[in-house]
């Protein structure tokens, strides 16, 4: 008999949705001998070890344990950690990322806001004695020097301790050197603020302004005692932090790197290696248009390598752009219907794949992650692949189905893989294609297994998953729960046993669950995804129509329909009980955008627009204005509204606008408030009870 102490919820609340104690962030040494990677001790062991893998012999060892480094004392976060960490939905703890120099001999990284280092040859680590608190510290390509951030300063210090000093400080609490600001974190995946040069002699250095951006202020309303927090919020239609970008020597000169910021005001992406000048992405405020130009770094004056445009917007992807060993350089474009990688002018991909990022270049070949495309033979629905791509044609790497990534150098290529058959992840080591070595995971097994089918959904051929409950044999219809997310970015849908755990166990529960990824959501073709442009809304209709196509083939009760989600899943679902009672009958709505005016402006207008030239297109997706709340008054149903009170991306303030609403217009509805909680929950009663109370609020709504 199962207790709550070993139930599901629990265990996947104690285990961070059983991620713990599996191998991650892998780097592998550019002579291939070695690779790096962090580690906990086991399933529930949130503080990450980093660990050195000999990738001839197999063998593993320790090259910092946070533990042992902090003496066994409790880790302090500032809030400028805290909140990187919140950007990249970080929740683990110890060693959550490193640097290491070329030659994968040093490693820097952050513990309690104190710089350590350690040699990954000898295994050692020591702590450097500097200012702190440190923010993602990063040696020289040398290894001679460590730069860090610490009060919004960038500093260097020697790798032995010495020297240490500031290079870039403002001395104003709203202007930052080598951080990343808020929307080039949240949406643009970049996480870094400063970049060394292969010479180590020099370093760019964004510089971040964040005066003209709107103050907003997150209290915490258990704690009336506490200050609020004072976050610059940039939501759609206001101003942006100010960036600009400088070449900083070690010697203490500096220079501004010059382009058109008016008109380019994004930083989008950073590239600067031995094969060429410095390599920006800059774009424009509607991502319609956007420059690669190429750095001096001894004028910083700039030219344009290549330009792009596009009537709806230009997607930024992983890894490009970048130049080849030889110069030219790599690009990730939207191409005749297709999205192909372009190395200097020539497309060496087709149709048939639809590439997501952009792993490694060498002087042979460049290592892609990329789904089926269009005109691909079979779908392989929920599958993503690595492939070696060349002018001679395309090799695919990965071949059992599932997703998989990579990480490769000096001829040894890591190969993370997960499987529908198999928990977790499997990580193995290959060189030159032989397998050499495999990194075991020690994270927990879940003890359960997705009944899944994969299968396709409504005129638009929905790629859709369909969980059934693991005993169920047939019979009457069973009650039917949507679990989307449903949006850009956010697949679902896919070939990963542990991605389909949460909503097997919804299923386990009594309920037949589909998970469908309509238009928005990455992983078909650009138009696929751009079908959302000036109108969100239409990705409820794709999760109406494979609802009602798949009820012909499957036994679905749509007398009986649920949706549950979080974020965009959360919006999506809210929208559905508000627009669409005849179909769905209730809903559970997780930290939801209520409002797209009080989301952030790099998201928002790259989908709806300006708010001031758009109007009609954040009313139409709004759940707050008159048409976001049109459904006759008889066709109310139970709509569970949950969201965390120290959200910071999405803020609470949207659960509250949606509940006044509600409650103006007459329409019972439920708010749970989670006391301190951000936009993800790692505290563990918190994960767990809360699907305990969706259960119980899905059961009562629907009458079973």
């Amino acid at each position: 008999m199962t207790t709550r102490s070993d139930s599901f919820p629990r265990r996947h609340a104690r285990t961070q949705r059983f991620t713990l104690g599996a191998p991650r962030a892998f780097t592998v040494a550019p002579d291939g001998s070695r690779v790096a990677f962090l580690r906990s001790s086991s399933g529930t062991d949130r503080a990450n070890a980093l660990w050195v893998l000999d990738s001839k012999g197999g063998g593993e060892r320790v090259a910092a344990d946070p533990r042992a480094l902090l003496g066994g004392t409790a880790e302090r976060l500032s809030a400028q950690e805290r909140a990187r960490r919140e950007r990249s939905r970080e929740g683990g703890a110890g060693i959550v990322g490193y640097a290491t120099d070329a030659a994968l001999e040093l490693a820097a990284f952050a513990l309690s806001g104190r710089l350590f280092v350690a040699e990954l040859r000898a295994g050692t680590a020591r702590e450097l004695p500097v200012r702190g608190p440190v923010i993602d510290p990063r040696p020289s390509p040398d290894g001679r020097h460590v730069a860090y951030v610490a009060g919004g300063a960038l500093r260097v210090v020697g790798a032995e301790g010495e020297g240490e000093r500031t290079l870039a400080e403002d001395g104003s609490e709203q202007v930052s050197y080598g951080l990343a600001e808020f929307v080039a974190a949240e949406e643009m995946g970049r996480s870094r603020g400063f970049w060394w040069g292969p010479d180590s002699d020099r370093l760019l250095v964004a510089r971040v302004d964040d005066t003209p951006v709107s103050r907003w202020w997150i209290a915490d309303p258990a704690h009336p005692e506490r200050a609020p927090q004072e976050v610059a919020y940039p939501a759609a239609g206001t101003a942006n932090a100010d960036v600009r970008l400088f070449v900083i020597g070690l010697d203490g000169g500096r220079t501004e790197v010059l382009w058109d910021r008016a008109r380019y005001p994004y930083l989008a992406h950073v590239h600067w290696s031995a094969a060429g000048a410095p390599l920006l992405l800059v774009q424009a405020r509607d991502q319609r248009s956007q420059l690669f130009l190429a750095v001096d770094p001894a004028s910083g004056t700039t030219r344009m390598v290549h330009a792009d445009e596009d009537p709806t917007w230009l997607e930024l992807f992983p890894g490009v752009p970048c130049w080849t060993p030889s110069g030219r350089l790599v690009r990730i474009i939207d191409e005749g219907g297709a999205r192909v990688l372009a190395v200097g002018e020539r497309p060496l991909t087709g149709a048939q794949l639809h590439i997501r990022a952009v792993l490694d270049v060498s002087d042979d070949d460049v290592l892609v992650s990329a789904s089926a495309g269009e005109a691909a033979a079979e779908p392989e629905i929920g599958e993503v692949h690595v492939y070696r791509v060349n002018e001679l044609g395309v090799e695919r790497l990965s071949q059992e189905p599932g997703v998989h990534s990579a990480v490769r150098a000096g001829g040894v290529t890591v190969l993370v893989s997960a499987s529908l058959d198999r928990p977790g992840w499997r990580v193995r080591v290959f060189r030159d294609g032989k397998l050499t070595a495999t990194i075991p995971s020690h994270a927990e097994n879940p003890g359960m297994s997705p009944r899944v089918t994969f299968t396709q959904g409504g005129a638009r051929r929905v790629p859709c998953a369909v969980l059934m409950p693991t005993d169920y044999r047939g019979g009457a219809p069973l009650p039917v729960l949507l679990d989307p997310y449903g949006g850009p970015h956010g697949p679902r849908v896919v070939a990963a046993h542990n991605a389909l755990l949460t909503s097997q166990w919804f299923a386990d529960q009594g309920f037949a669950v589909v998970v469908a990824d309509g238009r928005g959501t990455p992983g078909r073709s650009p138009a696929w995804e751009k079908a959302i442009h000036h109108d969100l809304t239409v990705a409820l209709d794709d999760q109406i129509d494979a609802l009602q196509d798949l009820a012909k083939t499957h036994p679905l009760d749509l007398s009986r329909v649920a949706i549950r989600g979080w974020s965009f899943g959360g919006w999506l679902a809210a929208l559905a009980v508000l627009r669409r009672p005849d179909v769905f009958h209730a809903g559970i709505a997780g930290a939801p955008v209520t409002d797209w005016r009080l989301y952030d402006t790099h998201y928002t207008e790259r989908y709806l627009g300006g708010p001031a030239a758009h109007p009609e297109s954040y009313a139409k997706s709004s759940l707050v204005t008159d048409e976001g709340l049109s459904a006759p008054a008889e066709g109310h149903r139970p709509l569970m509204i949950v969201h965390g009170t120290a959200d910071d991306n999405v803020v609470f303030a949207h659960a509250l606008r949606l509940s006044s609403a509600l409650l103006s217009a007459g329409r019972p509805h439920e708010v749970l408030p989670l006391s301190g909680v951000t936009h993800i929950t790692p505290q563990e009663q918190v994960a767990e009870n809360l699907l305990l109370l969706q259960v119980d609020f899905l059961k009562r709504s629907l009458g079973l």
